[in-house]
């Protein structure tokens, strides 16, 4: 049963977290907020990873502000490099290693992980996952001084790095086992336009092979392709995807899915345990995306405040980071949406709009100098989840 004066505890310090502190605090200054996080707390924004190279900026110019600095900020308790080990949905706490928090709400907003790659050869600690701060932080400091950089990873994450690093002086090479940039997330017209504008930049692509074997060779490495070619390079990024992180919500008896199951007020199937970000999946629904966070953060502060809000998602469409060939999409619904795509391009600039039979617009996707056209189509599309 919940302890009323208990905190709300909020697991993770992203922008989830934050946000939702942030939201909380302009309908309740009072209310005893905890905040509980494995890494050292400081806000920053992760879409700026990706361009940190091309700006010239280290992981200190990227945050924001320190832990310390939004606990005095938001009048609430940061706990830092603190790792929840378990949740008692029953007992309402959670346990760090050996002491027991009480919460009288819980919300999880601890976001995702990198998906690890599996390869042979021995030189694991020469590949990096950059999901955060931290990672950021830790890839500088060994790409200082480098020049070759390999990308395991066509989609979002692999290009978006590719095309910073490359404005930041390094030569990239981007491996992918698909037969296009974005396979998930553009048509093939727009996916062509994005590998010409990266190409264009001096990034090189290997699409359809996969990346068997690293090795060792000096202080840098040799991949080797399952088609037997090899590329030699000083530091491997994998950017191959995130998964939404689980296993502590599983372990506790809440339901999961794709990420953590909620319902439209972003409730778990624990009573009193809320979920927001790229963890949760709403009415089956994981957006990996900063816009449905900030709307599930306005949603849930309502709602943990004493006004049950269910979240809604308008027209959401996702700005990719490659300058070479800008990119705004917003994708058609997933499954069996009945329709197709209607291109228009003119070199690297495309406009892709996807409709049904009856021509309503479902989805769209606008690179180059269409992007510019982004406002008009937002105006017909659907709301994600109105």
């Amino acid at each position: 049963m919940s302890n009323s004066t208990a905190p709300i505890v909020i697991i993770g310090s992203g922008l989830a977290g934050y946000n939702l502190a942030k939201e909380l605090r302009k309908l309740d200054a009072e209310q005893s907020l905890l905040m509980i996080t494995g890494d050292d707390g400081r806000s920053y924004s992760k879409p700026m990873l990706s361009t940190g190279y091309g700006k010239g900026k280290t992981a200190d110019e990227l945050a924001m502000n320190t832990a310390a600095g939004m606990a005095d900020q938001l009048n609430m308790t940061v706990r830092t490099n603190t790792r929840v080990t378990a949740i008692d949905v029953a007992a309402h706490t959670v346990s760090i290693n050996d002491e027991t928090v009480e919460y009288s709400k819980l919300v999880l907003a601890w976001g995702a992980e990198a998906v690890g790659p599996r390869i042979e050869g021995g030189a694991e600690d020469r590949v990096f996952s950059i999901n955060d701060l931290e990672d950021y932080a830790a890839f500088r400091a060994v790409a200082d001084g480098k020049k070759r950089v390999l990308i395991m990873g066509a989609g979002l994450i692999g290009c978006e790095f590719a095309n910073d690093m490359t404005a930041g002086g390094f030569e990239c090479e981007i491996v992918a086992p698909c037969d296009q940039t974005f396979p998930t997330l553009l048509p093939a017209p727009a996916a062509s336009a994005v590998q010409a504008g990266l190409e264009g930049i001096g990034v090189k692509f290997h699409l359809g092979p996969l990346v068997s074997r690293i090795e060792r060779d000096g202080e840098g490495v040799i991949a080797t392709l399952d088609n037997g070619d090899t590329i030699q390079a000083d530091v491997v990024v994998s950017a191959i995807g995130l998964r939404p992180r689980t296993q502590l919500a599983a372990d506790a008896g809440i339901k999961v899915n794709h990420g953590i199951v909620a319902d439209r007020l972003l409730q778990t199937s624990a009573e009193d345990v809320y979920t927001l970000g790229d963890c949760a999946e709403v009415e089956g629904r994981v957006l990996l995306y900063v816009l449905p966070l900030m709307a599930s953060a306005r949603a849930l502060a309502k709602t943990l405040t004493g006004t049950p809000t269910e979240v809604s998602y308008g027209v959401m469409p996702v700005s990719v980071k490659t300058p070479a060939c800008p990119v705004v999409v917003s994708p058609p619904p997933a499954g069996d949406a009945a329709g197709r795509w209607i291109v228009e391009q003119e070199g690297n600039d495309v406009q892709a709009e996807f409709r049904n039979e009856a021509g309503d617009l479902l989805g769209y996707a606008l690179t180059g100098a269409k992007v510019a056209n982004k406002v008009a189509l937002n105006k017909e599309l659907p709301a994600i989840m109105p």
